[in-house]
């Protein structure tokens, strides 16, 4: 238990070195605390997502649609697909769960049947 209070202590007193670090250089250079936590979130250091909003704030009607198009298609092009081999192995999955399942839910939905007519003696 000791061990684990003496890391986090460590481990504070770290990233308060970090920060102390991270405003000398602000101080020094006059950046903008901002553009320094974008950039490191992001790894860059642009104003470009202010601009971005910007534009996107100044779109009307047929512009926001359209608009709407390129981001999606600019974000289709982020994602990472999975090889055909992948998706064979994740629609055999998917496959297999379901019939799994639906097998389960046969035989819950079967006892369940059959217990209401064993108990109201009535054939359905």
């Amino acid at each position: 238990m000791a061990k684990r209070e003496r890391n986090k202590r460590s481990a504070r007193k770290a990233r308060q070195k970090e920060r102390a670090r991270i405003e000398e250089a602000h101080a020094v250079s006059g950046v903008n605390k901002e553009t320094e936590k974008r950039s490191l979130f992001k790894g860059k250091s642009n104003n470009s997502g202010k601009v971005k909003v910007a534009a996107k704030e100044d779109r009307k009607g047929l512009a926001k649609v359209t608009g709407y198009f390129g981001d999606v298609r600019t974000e289709m092009r982020h994602v990472t697909w999975p090889t055909p081999a992948e998706l064979r192995s994740y629609s055999v999955a998917v496959i297999a769960f379901l019939i799994l399942f639906g097998v389960a839910i046969w035989l819950v939905d079967t006892g369940f049947v059959a217990g209401l007519v064993q108990y109201t003696n009535l054939r359905g």
